[in-house]
């Protein structure tokens, strides 16, 4: 256990009993204890629901990448520190292009027409809270992906708003291993 900003960053020893068994399913796939876990873990309820949409996000119909870039691009809406540096890891994890985790970084337009595509409609479905116009869902369309990928960019944003909110709260310091990665939001 250690004491992040604001909340108590848990581990497998000193967490809740709840929570243990989440707690040691991450550390297994991770090979490490991640502190936003470690924060979630002050509750076994958003604990075990973060857990249980990152397992079903493993049967997406977005790519690795693709899922890596609503994610970058939530978390950057969102100021998210903690999830940019540790999704801007897992992005070279699955090889993201480098100019597109730059160009997400830096919140700016992909290279990739598709996978900008993408970019604008998760931020706009941030930004306008879901109220997204029919214009703009038929470009996501017309770029090529479905409404079950529509679907996916909802339960993406639905994880990063878990984690992005909790870092928020808790000023989840970023982990040694996303030490490299660590960002800060682009003065405008």
């Amino acid at each position: 256990m250690k004491l992040g900003s604001k909340f108590t960053i848990y581990d497998l020893e000193s967490a809740p009993a709840e929570s243990r068994p989440d707690l040691e399913a991450a550390k297994k796939k991770y090979g490490f204890e991640l502190n936003l876990f470690g924060v979630l873990a002050e509750s076994p309820t958003a604990l075990r629901a973060y857990a249980a949409i990152n397992e079903a996000l493993e049967s997406a119909a977005l790519s690795p990448v693709e899922q890596q870039v609503v994610t970058l691009t939530v978390s950057g809406e969102n100021g998210c520190t903690y999830c940019m540096g540790a999704h801007s890891a897992v992005a070279g994890m699955v090889n993201m292009p480098n100019e597109v985790l730059t160009a997400l970084r830096e919140r700016r337009a992909l290279p990739d027409p598709k996978l900008d595509a993408l970019r604008s409609f998760a931020l706009a479905m941030v930004k306008q809270r879901g109220w997204v116009p029919d214009p703009d869902v038929q470009a996501f369309l017309d770029a090529g992906y479905s409404r079950r990928h529509l679907l996916d960019v909802v339960t993406i944003i639905a994880l990063k708003t878990l984690s992005n909110y909790t870092n928020h709260l808790a000023g989840t310091p970023l982990d040694d291993a996303f030490a490299p990665m660590s960002w800060a939001p682009p003065q405008d």
